[in-house]
Protein backbone atom coordinates (compact mmCIF):
# COMPACT_ATOMS: atom_id res chain seq x y z
CA UNK A 1 0.00 0.00 0.00
CA UNK A 2 1.96 3.05 -1.22
CA UNK A 3 1.35 6.11 1.29
CA UNK A 4 1.19 9.15 -0.44
CA UNK A 5 -1.20 6.98 -3.15
CA UNK A 6 -3.50 6.40 -0.33
CA UNK A 7 -3.80 9.57 1.48
CA UNK A 8 -4.11 11.38 -1.64
CA UNK A 9 -6.93 9.27 -2.83
CA UNK A 10 -8.93 9.55 0.65
CA UNK A 11 -8.05 13.67 0.51
CA UNK A 12 -9.47 13.63 -3.00
CA UNK A 13 -13.19 11.72 -1.26
CA UNK A 14 -13.26 15.35 1.03
CA UNK A 15 -11.61 13.56 3.83
CA UNK A 16 -9.69 15.22 6.47
CA UNK A 17 -6.66 13.34 7.30
CA UNK A 18 -5.95 11.75 10.67
CA UNK A 19 -2.81 10.23 11.35
CA UNK A 20 -2.48 9.23 14.97
CA UNK A 21 0.74 7.47 17.03
CA UNK A 22 1.53 4.79 18.66
CA UNK A 23 4.53 3.66 20.39
CA UNK A 24 6.00 0.39 19.68
CA UNK A 25 6.41 -2.09 22.25
CA UNK A 26 4.51 -0.21 24.51
CA UNK A 27 3.03 -3.29 26.28
CA UNK A 28 2.25 -7.26 25.17
CA UNK A 29 -0.75 -5.38 23.26
CA UNK A 30 0.57 -2.21 20.84
CA UNK A 31 -0.25 -4.37 17.93
CA UNK A 32 -3.83 -4.52 18.88
CA UNK A 33 -3.63 -0.61 19.62
CA UNK A 34 -3.08 -0.13 16.32
CA UNK A 35 -5.70 -2.69 15.00
CA UNK A 36 -8.10 -0.34 17.01
CA UNK A 37 -6.99 3.08 15.83
CA UNK A 38 -6.86 1.65 12.31
CA UNK A 39 -11.26 0.53 12.82
CA UNK A 40 -11.72 3.65 14.60
CA UNK A 41 -10.85 5.86 11.83
CA UNK A 42 -7.29 6.43 11.08
CA UNK A 43 -5.78 7.50 7.76
CA UNK A 44 -2.54 5.70 8.24
CA UNK A 45 -0.48 5.16 11.53
CA UNK A 46 2.86 6.39 12.77
CA UNK A 47 4.72 3.81 15.45
CA UNK A 48 7.33 4.76 16.98
CA UNK A 49 10.05 2.93 17.55
CA UNK A 50 11.55 3.68 20.96
CA UNK A 51 15.20 5.49 21.18
CA UNK A 52 17.25 5.80 24.51
CA UNK A 53 17.62 10.06 23.26
CA UNK A 54 14.37 10.91 21.74
CA UNK A 55 15.19 14.78 20.84
CA UNK A 56 11.76 15.78 19.53
CA UNK A 57 9.68 14.04 21.92
CA UNK A 58 8.43 15.63 24.92
CA UNK A 59 7.89 13.78 28.47
CA UNK A 60 4.79 11.89 27.29
CA UNK A 61 6.57 10.12 24.30
CA UNK A 62 10.23 10.28 26.03
CA UNK A 63 8.24 8.31 29.14
CA UNK A 64 6.43 5.46 26.99
CA UNK A 65 9.73 5.30 24.87
CA UNK A 66 11.82 4.63 27.73
CA UNK A 67 8.78 2.04 29.45
CA UNK A 68 9.28 0.31 26.24
CA UNK A 69 13.09 -0.07 26.47
CA UNK A 70 12.86 -1.32 29.76
CA UNK A 71 10.07 -4.02 28.38
CA UNK A 72 13.02 -4.79 25.62
CA UNK A 73 11.71 -3.73 22.89
CA UNK A 74 14.12 -3.40 19.74
CA UNK A 75 13.52 -2.06 16.29
CA UNK A 76 14.03 -5.75 14.81
CA UNK A 77 10.74 -6.89 17.33
CA UNK A 78 9.00 -3.74 16.62
CA UNK A 79 9.45 -3.95 12.83
CA UNK A 80 8.88 -7.87 13.26
CA UNK A 81 5.51 -7.46 15.17
CA UNK A 82 4.45 -4.68 12.50
CA UNK A 83 4.81 -7.58 9.87
CA UNK A 84 2.23 -9.53 11.59
CA UNK A 85 -0.18 -6.24 11.48
CA UNK A 86 -3.60 -6.75 9.06
CA UNK A 87 -4.68 -3.50 9.04
CA UNK A 88 -6.32 -1.86 5.96
CA UNK A 89 -4.05 1.52 6.18
CA UNK A 90 -0.46 2.44 5.67
CA UNK A 91 2.25 1.93 8.42
CA UNK A 92 4.78 4.72 9.13
CA UNK A 93 7.69 4.33 11.21
CA UNK A 94 9.12 6.83 13.57
CA UNK A 95 12.75 6.64 14.53
CA UNK A 96 16.20 8.41 15.30
CA UNK A 97 19.06 8.03 13.09
CA UNK A 98 20.95 5.79 15.72
CA UNK A 99 18.82 3.07 15.03
CA UNK A 100 19.37 3.25 11.40
CA UNK A 101 22.96 3.77 11.22
CA UNK A 102 23.67 1.02 13.59
CA UNK A 103 21.78 -1.39 11.42
CA UNK A 104 22.62 0.08 8.00
CA UNK A 105 20.47 2.49 5.60
CA UNK A 106 20.16 -0.12 3.15
CA UNK A 107 19.47 -3.20 5.56
CA UNK A 108 17.00 -1.01 7.31
CA UNK A 109 15.00 0.37 4.75
CA UNK A 110 14.95 -3.76 2.76
CA UNK A 111 13.41 -4.63 6.48
CA UNK A 112 10.51 -2.01 6.75
CA UNK A 113 9.56 -2.61 2.98
CA UNK A 114 9.69 -6.19 3.52
CA UNK A 115 7.09 -5.70 6.66
CA UNK A 116 5.26 -3.42 4.97
CA UNK A 117 5.95 -1.05 6.17
CA UNK A 118 5.55 2.32 3.86
CA UNK A 119 6.81 5.09 5.11
CA UNK A 120 9.38 6.16 7.82
CA UNK A 121 10.11 9.79 9.42
CA UNK A 122 13.46 10.03 10.82
CA UNK A 123 13.45 13.91 12.56
CA UNK A 124 17.37 14.53 13.11
CA UNK A 125 18.11 13.51 9.28
CA UNK A 126 17.43 17.40 7.63
CA UNK A 127 17.04 17.55 4.34
CA UNK A 128 20.69 18.07 3.72
CA UNK A 129 22.07 15.12 5.07
CA UNK A 130 19.73 12.06 3.39
CA UNK A 131 22.55 10.79 1.63
CA UNK A 132 22.67 7.42 2.23
CA UNK A 133 19.21 6.93 4.26
CA UNK A 134 17.00 9.07 1.41
CA UNK A 135 18.88 6.42 -1.86
CA UNK A 136 18.08 3.42 -0.18
CA UNK A 137 14.86 4.32 1.23
CA UNK A 138 13.66 5.63 -2.49
CA UNK A 139 15.30 1.76 -3.75
CA UNK A 140 13.18 -0.01 -1.20
CA UNK A 141 9.91 1.82 -2.01
CA UNK A 142 9.64 2.90 1.62
CA UNK A 143 8.32 6.80 1.59
CA UNK A 144 10.38 9.27 3.61
CA UNK A 145 8.41 11.66 5.14
CA UNK A 146 10.22 15.05 6.08
CA UNK A 147 9.90 17.82 8.56
CA UNK A 148 9.05 21.68 8.13
CA UNK A 149 9.14 24.05 11.02
CA UNK A 150 7.76 27.70 11.36
CA UNK A 151 11.03 28.91 11.11
CA UNK A 152 11.60 27.41 8.01
CA UNK A 153 12.19 30.42 4.95
CA UNK A 154 10.17 29.50 2.38
CA UNK A 155 13.24 28.57 -0.38
CA UNK A 156 14.06 25.92 1.82
CA UNK A 157 10.34 24.73 2.57
CA UNK A 158 10.27 24.07 -1.23
CA UNK A 159 12.77 22.27 -1.38
CA UNK A 160 11.69 20.16 1.33
CA UNK A 161 8.46 19.83 0.17
CA UNK A 162 9.95 18.68 -3.19
CA UNK A 163 12.07 15.99 -1.56
CA UNK A 164 9.58 14.84 1.06
CA UNK A 165 7.57 11.50 0.40
CA UNK A 166 4.31 10.56 1.30
CA UNK A 167 3.53 13.67 2.72
CA UNK A 168 5.08 16.76 4.52
CA UNK A 169 5.14 16.73 8.17
CA UNK A 170 4.04 20.17 9.28
CA UNK A 171 5.34 21.20 12.35
CA UNK A 172 2.96 23.33 14.39
CA UNK A 173 4.74 24.86 16.73
CA UNK A 174 8.85 25.14 18.10
CA UNK A 175 9.61 22.79 20.64
CA UNK A 176 9.06 19.09 21.22
CA UNK A 177 6.06 17.22 21.04
CA UNK A 178 3.50 17.12 23.98
CA UNK A 179 -0.17 18.30 24.66
CA UNK A 180 -1.43 21.91 24.38
CA UNK A 181 -4.49 23.94 26.19
CA UNK A 182 -4.42 25.54 23.05
CA UNK A 183 -3.21 25.36 19.42
CA UNK A 184 -0.50 27.53 18.81
CA UNK A 185 -1.01 30.50 17.19
CA UNK A 186 1.42 29.50 13.98
CA UNK A 187 -0.38 25.81 13.44
CA UNK A 188 -2.40 26.74 10.85
CA UNK A 189 -0.11 29.33 8.83
CA UNK A 190 2.06 26.78 8.95
CA UNK A 191 -0.22 24.81 7.44
CA UNK A 192 -1.04 27.15 4.50
CA UNK A 193 2.52 27.97 3.84
CA UNK A 194 3.53 24.22 3.23
CA UNK A 195 0.34 24.01 1.29
CA UNK A 196 1.02 26.54 -1.04
CA UNK A 197 4.29 25.51 -2.23
CA UNK A 198 3.03 21.88 -2.93
CA UNK A 199 0.44 19.58 -3.63
CA UNK A 200 1.59 16.33 -1.36
CA UNK A 201 -0.71 16.07 1.42
CA UNK A 202 0.46 18.74 4.15
CA UNK A 203 -0.27 17.12 7.51
CA UNK A 204 0.06 18.99 10.82
CA UNK A 205 1.47 17.98 13.81
CA UNK A 206 3.12 18.55 17.67
CA UNK A 207 0.97 20.00 19.71
CA UNK A 208 -2.78 18.75 18.60
CA UNK A 209 -4.25 17.43 21.58
CA UNK A 210 -8.48 17.67 21.44
CA UNK A 211 -10.80 16.74 18.59
CA UNK A 212 -11.22 21.18 18.76
CA UNK A 213 -7.97 21.39 18.31
CA UNK A 214 -7.45 19.11 15.67
CA UNK A 215 -10.31 20.36 13.57
CA UNK A 216 -9.03 24.15 14.10
CA UNK A 217 -5.52 23.29 12.49
CA UNK A 218 -7.01 21.27 10.04
CA UNK A 219 -8.04 24.02 8.68
CA UNK A 220 -5.02 24.94 7.21
CA UNK A 221 -3.85 21.58 6.08
CA UNK A 222 -4.99 18.25 4.44
CA UNK A 223 -4.55 16.94 8.07
CA UNK A 224 -3.59 16.15 11.40
CA UNK A 225 -1.16 14.02 13.40
CA UNK A 226 -2.08 13.20 17.02
CA UNK A 227 0.52 11.35 19.30
CA UNK A 228 1.03 12.44 22.84
CA UNK A 229 -2.70 12.60 23.62
CA UNK A 230 -2.80 9.18 22.83
CA UNK A 231 0.02 7.98 23.82
CA UNK A 232 -0.92 9.46 27.62
CA UNK A 233 -3.84 7.38 27.90
CA UNK A 234 -1.77 4.10 27.20
CA UNK A 235 0.27 5.27 30.02
CA UNK A 236 -2.60 5.62 32.38
CA UNK A 237 -3.16 2.11 31.47
CA UNK A 238 -5.81 2.35 28.95
CA UNK A 239 -5.82 -0.12 25.81
CA UNK A 240 -7.19 -0.82 22.42
CA UNK A 241 -10.81 0.57 23.77
CA UNK A 242 -9.36 3.81 25.23
CA UNK A 243 -6.78 4.47 22.00
CA UNK A 244 -10.15 3.56 19.63
CA UNK A 245 -12.60 5.89 21.75
CA UNK A 246 -10.21 8.63 21.66
CA UNK A 247 -9.25 8.45 18.11
CA UNK A 248 -13.25 8.06 17.14
CA UNK A 249 -13.89 11.34 18.57
CA UNK A 250 -10.89 13.10 16.70
CA UNK A 251 -12.12 11.36 14.27
CA UNK A 252 -16.07 12.89 14.96
CA UNK A 253 -14.77 16.42 14.97
CA UNK A 254 -12.43 16.43 11.91
CA UNK A 255 -15.41 15.08 10.06
CA UNK A 256 -17.75 18.29 11.51
CA UNK A 257 -15.25 20.68 10.51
Amino acid sequence: MRLEEHLRARRAEGRTLLVPYVTGGLGSGWSDVVRAVASAGADAIEIGIPFSDPVMDGSTIQEASQRALQLGATPQGIIADAARLDVDVPLVVMTYYNPVHHAGVERFAASLAAAGIDGAIVPDLPLDELDGWGDAADAAGVETVLLAAPATPTERLEAICERSRGFVYAVALMGVTGERSALAAQAVEMGRRAKAVTDRPVLLGVGISTPAQARDAAAGADGVIVGSALVRRLLQGGGPEAAAEFVGELRAGLDAS
